[in-house]
């Protein structure tokens, strides 16, 4: 693989998260090279990518002769196996990749990932916490979390709103928050003017910082 303009992304290891990574992004057109020691999982990638390597072991040898070297982005989903993950990140670095992401399954296998210059993913922690807040709030529906405070959140406007405006509910004014997008059904509207009154199965898109997210949402 050799790069051009588009961002060639390296996949490492092919669990179900590697997988599920490497296929979304191949099924996006982006370059993708993936690498696993097992051949049947590699084999099945191929429909999806001519670059899957099978590697025994995932030397520094090994990975500069995949081309890891030649990827703008490596994301290493190896988290069991907490050597082999931490080996694995520090060599994929070596080889002057500019943006290593790691898998890690623990807080302290995460710290040393970021001491070696890696951005560390939690996805079961992550899934856990997207989970546990949606069964928590009858209104939230999914977010994006942006730093440590500000997030941008979907919210399923409840039924004591219908009928009311933007400005009246004075949701900047009162709660700091910004209303980025309403959605209706398959309709999307980015263009929220002060007088727009919700209507029924409206859900809202709002950005600010969590704690006045969560303040809006018991309110009503």
């Amino acid at each position: 693989m050799k790069k051009n303009q588009e961002t060639a992304y390296g996949i490492i290891g092919l669990g179900r998260f590697g997988s599920s990574l490497a296929v979304t992004l191949a099924e996006a057109g982006q370059e993708v090279i993936v690498i696993d020691k097992d051949e049947n999982k590699v084999k099945e990638m191929r429909q999806y990518t001519e670059y899957a390597f099978v590697a025994d072991n995932l030397s520094m040898e090994a990975l500069r002769e995949a081309g890891i070297q030649n990827c703008d982005v490596v994301v290493v989903c190896i988290g069991q196996q907490v050597d082999v993950s931490i080996l694995t990140t520090m060599s994929v670095i070596e080889l002057g990749v500019s943006r290593v992401i790691s898998k890690a399954v623990s807080f302290e296998q995460g710290a040393v990932l970021k001491r070696l210059g890696a951005e560390v993913v939690y996805p079961e922690r992550d899934m856990a916490l997207r989970l546990g807040r949606r069964l928590l709030s009858n209104n939230f529906l999914d977010y994006v979390t942006l730093c440590n405070n500000i997030e941008i959140r979907q919210i399923q406007i409840p039924s004591r709103l219908i009928g009311r405006s933007v400005e009246e509910i004075g949701i900047r004014q009162k709660y700091k928050l910004n209303i980025i997008a309403i959605e209706n059904g398959d309709e999307t509207d980015i263009e929220v003017m002060p007088n727009y009154r919700f209507q029924k199965e409206d859900i809202i898109v709002v950005i600010g910082k969590v704690d006045n997210i969560d303040a809006f949402e018991k309110a009503f």
